[in-house]
């Protein structure tokens, strides 16, 4: 293999690899511009307790409600939840499939090395030789004759071929010109797709912190309900008390001790199913962190009551939301994946060029494989062109077009979806609040009402039907009072979710991921 012609063959490789960069079919990807509004709908004006502010929203969004035991089961999360950790496995397959799809953008090389030893068939070499002699002698006119003839025939009978020993080294080279950048589509398509990944972990987390969050205010609302009742149960046992009295006294009836006695009752009942709702919520918040089950109830029995909303919750400006929302940017790198594979789609039309070499030795002793005499090479392009495929490729490329429209469509889809949800989550936030106020009001009010019904009882001025009617107000109204104190918050919950917040700044470096770079692929084995 001269030097010319390595010069040549280099010149000429740089000149295809020139050239493809030029001739790229098929569509190229455009930067989708979502539509957003100026501003977010005024919907927490006027709200009693928390409105809404365009400042930086945090990261550790569950930071504003100060809960010391919340801010430690959503660090743990990140750790130990098995759906993320799954997501997180997931996302390390798609970064291996970009190294394979990276492979082919380089040149694939090999060594190999081979011993043979082989016996070929001496009859069939003799029969060979004998044949060639029969031909010679009817060609050549008469001027060997039979004696030409015989001699070949002799030495055909004679002959023998010996034990063949052959060594071989060699190394291979691989590489196709990417003329239409098909390659390359492919790749961008691998890209795109692990991008997707990437964002479908990152909506797993915040899913995941969000129902968290959720869970962990439905568990302390059921444990204040559960206290409301059992400070209902303690006034239910003086009634129950003073009716007793009363009945000995000869003031009434059987019927009151019995009511009173059937509406504590009542109560205790309800406080035995809340009990079982704190232990499922208890179980709940243990399977998010992957824990046995019960494995959580110490810390968690520890009443620190509801989590309080602040007076400010900072949102961010709404130009961040596709920034910040996961499924929004996830629909993105599938819209991008979907128009790449229609150029790799469209590069299946025209011709593949691939390049071959291989460069070794070849000898039939070992003592002379080293000798530069015994080298064997060979260089040289080799060209494939679909002429009938069966409409096989134009149904392939009609395929991956009407894909690229589907992923458009959902893209657009999931863009508006999400302000939806964002107006959705601070109309209920505010309405929750107001009806949170109304309950107040209407709890101060049924106190008042029982106080005054059974001051009324005890001096005789009432029936015991009214100090009923007014205890199972006021019990209604604190049921209903700490169950919306819950929804307050569980509804900034949500409208931090939609918002899109919980994983820039705590998605942590797995070990279970590599660290191939999102860019480029490193080549390698």
């Amino acid at each position: 293999m001269s030097a010319a012609f390595l010069s040549r063959a280099l010149l000429s490789g740089c000149a295809l690899v020139a050239l493809s960069g030029c001739l790229r079919v098929g569509p190229e990807y455009h930067e989708p511009h979502p539509w957003s509004p100026a501003h977010y709908a005024d919907h927490t004006a006027g709200a009693p307790e928390s409105v809404t502010s365009e400042a930086k929203a945090a990261s550790k969004w569950w930071t504003v409600f100060n809960d010391p035991e919340l801010a430690s089961l959503e660090d743990r999360l990140v750790q130990q939840n098995l759906s993320f950790r799954l997501a997180t496995a997931n996302l390390a397959q798609s970064r291996a499939q970009l190294l394979m799809a990276g492979a082919e953008r380089f040149p694939g090389l090999s060594a190999s090395g081979s011993y043979t030893r082989s016996q070929f068939s001496t009859k069939q070499m003799q029969e060979i030789i004998s044949r060639v002699g029969g031909s010679i002698a009817k060609s050549d006119n008469g001027l060997l004759g039979d004696r030409g003839s015989s001699i070949l025939s002799g030495a055909a009978s004679g002959a023998t071929i010996p034990l063949l020993n052959q060594w071989k080294t060699s190394i291979d080279a691989s590489y196709e010109i990417d003329l239409w950048g098909r390659v390359a589509h492919q790749y961008d398509a691998a890209k795109a797709d692990l991008q997707a990944t990437d964002e479908e972990r990152r909506s797993v987390l915040i899913a995941q912190q969000a129902d968290m969050a959720r869970g962990y205010m439905a568990l302390r609302g059921d444990q204040k309900r559960l206290q409301v009742l059992q400070d209902n149960l303690a006034t239910l046992k003086q009634i129950v008390d003073i009716s007793q009295s009363r009945y000995h006294s000869g003031l009434v009836t059987e019927v009151d001790v019995d009511s009173a006695q059937a509406r504590q009752h009542d109560t205790e009942a309800q406080a035995a199913q809340l009990q079982q709702s704190i232990a499922q919520e208890e179980n709940a918040l243990a399977l998010l962190l992957g824990a046995p089950p019960a494995s959580l109830n110490a810390e968690l029995e520890k009443n620190a009551g509801i989590p309080v909303v602040p007076p400010v919750v900072p949102v961010g400006l709404p130009s961040e939301l596709a920034h910040r929302r996961p499924d929004i940017r996830e629909a993105e790198a599938k819209l991008r994946a979907s128009v790449a594979e229609v150029g790799e789609a469209t590069a299946d039309f025209y011709p593949k060029i691939t390049i071959n070499a291989d460069f070794g030795f070849q000898t039939l002793s070992f003592r002379d494989l080293g000798f530069w005499n015994a080298r064997a090479w060979n260089v040289g392009p080799s060209i494939s062109l679909p002429i009938f495929q069966g409409g096989r490729l134009r149904g392939q490329l009609e395929l991956k077009k009407y894909a690229q429209k589907a992923a458009a469509i959902s893209y657009q889809q999931t863009v508006i979806q999400a302000w939806h949800d964002v107006d959705n989550a601070l109309i209920a936030y505010r309405d929750e609040q107001l009806r949170h106020q109304g309950l107040e009001r209407a709890v101060n009010d049924n106190r008042k009402a029982l106080q005054l019904a059974q001051s009324q009882y005890r001096s005789g001025l009432t029936n015991y039907l009214n100090v009923l009617n007014a205890q199972g107000q006021l019990q209604s109204a604190q049921m209903s009072l700490a169950e919306s104190d819950a929804t307050v918050a569980t509804n900034l919950a949500r409208l931090y979710n939609a918002l899109g917040g919980g994983w820039e700044d705590v998605v942590p470096a797995s070990q279970d991921v590599t660290r191939t770079k999102l860019a480029s692929a490193t080549p390698g084995p």
